[in-house]
């Protein structure tokens, strides 16, 4: 889901230094607009977008080239920190999704809807029970999401140089997405297993050590990645389905492809909506993994679910075909927003990030 450009927007050359304007300020001025500040001669927005051109050496850096001379800092700080809004500021719906899909749920947790669930757990449990791991959750999506935008950028790049050099190559795009979910999913796997346990009505977890220390002394350190496979197993496909429909969405709203927000956003949030529904029978069986959900195991098996086939079958054991679907409402919901404030976010880091170290070293 990457911005396809900023567009330079400026005036070839800078304003002549007039009246009451130094050569430094003229200077500076000169530097804004070449960077696209303002609207250029023709009128085009500021941040237009555009695929990747050649440069003239004076002009200023196009928004796609920005990437490159960012380094594996600034992306790495610019995912950690959308990572962290996005889990964070979803993270009540996150918490109503897991017990929605619950499989045998106690019957005082039993919901219609996501908003009746959000109201019943603050009236019931207290105004913050729908936040309770949320600073585990905080604490893996830092370097999940960290490790995840650098690897991408660095693939994405790299992909797209062997399979259409010089441009942008959706395959790539996706192909890299794909690999760096195996870095996300492998540091955010075990913050997921404790956010999961202490999202669960009636849980016993009231702090983030106690559940740490009780999974590690009674399932050992393999609990923490038993869901693994499966959350790959959704994450793959989820990614691929996100980038194809992102692309087609884009090129029905925004087929000149220039910088739009609007239709970045709408064409962002469609697609982790597509992308969500249709891999919501692997986040229940992830979600059963997590939480080992005792009544579910009581009914049908002894000992722990220890592999997605197990997990697909108990789910189909305990509430049939349509138990597959729980909770599709809350994970839709809660997909929509999370990838509008993810990509956001992080592109307007980089950004800022790397406008910052370009000035810095002109400054110099």
């Amino acid at each position: 889901m990457e911005l396809e450009g900023r567009g330079a927007g400026g005036v070839a050359g800078g304003p002549a230094a007039g009246p009451g304007r130094s050569p430094g300020e003229s200077a500076l001025l000169d530097g804004w607009l070449q960077r696209g500040v303002g609207r250029g001669a023709g009128g085009g927005e500021a941040g237009a977008c555009r695929p990747p051109v050649r440069q003239d050496p004076d002009s200023g850096p196009d928004y796609e080239a920005l990437p490159a001379g960012a380094t594996v800092t600034t992306h790495m700080v610019a995912g950690a920190v959308a990572g962290i809004l996005e889990h964070c500021v979803m993270y009540p719906i996150d918490c109503v999704k897991t017990r929605m899909q619950s499989l045998q749920p106690d019957p005082a947790a039993r919901y219609r809807n996501v908003l009746e669930a959000l109201w019943r757990i603050i009236r019931t449990e207290g105004l913050w029970r729908p936040m309770r791991g949320l600073n585990v959750t905080a604490t893996g999506a830092g370097p999940a999401h960290a490790l995840y935008f650098a690897c991408y950028e660095k693939l994405k790049k790299t992909l797209s140089d062997v399979i259409h050099p010089g441009g942008n190559s959706h395959i790539a795009n996706g192909a890299a997405g794909c690999v760096a979910t195996l870095l996300h999913d492998a540091a955010m796997n075990p913050a997921e297993v404790v956010k999961q346990r202490m999202q669960m009505y009636n849980s016993p977890y009231h702090r983030v050590t106690d559940c740490v220390r009780a999974v590690w002394q009674n399932e050992g350190a393999g609990a923490f990645y038993r869901s693994y496979t499966t959350q790959l197993t959704m994450n793959v496909p989820f990614q691929a389905i996100h980038f194809m429909t992102y692309e087609f969405l884009q090129e029905h709203f925004n087929p000149q492809r220039r910088y739009n927000p609007s239709s970045h956003v709408l064409s962002g949030a469609c697609a982790g909506a597509v992308a969500a529904a249709a891999t919501t029978p692997l986040d229940v069986c992830k979600t059963l993994l997590n939480t080992q959900e005792s009544l579910a195991l009581n009914s049908h098996i002894t000992g722990h679910i220890t592999g997605m086939a197990s997990a697909f079958r108990t789910v189909y054991q305990v509430g049939g075909v349509t138990a597959y679907f729980r909770g599709v409402q809350a994970r839709v919901i809660y997909q929509i927003p999370s990838t509008a404030i993810a990509w956001s976010v992080y592109e307007f880091f980089k950004y800022l990030i790397t406008k910052q170290q370009e000035e810095w070293r002109a400054s110099k």
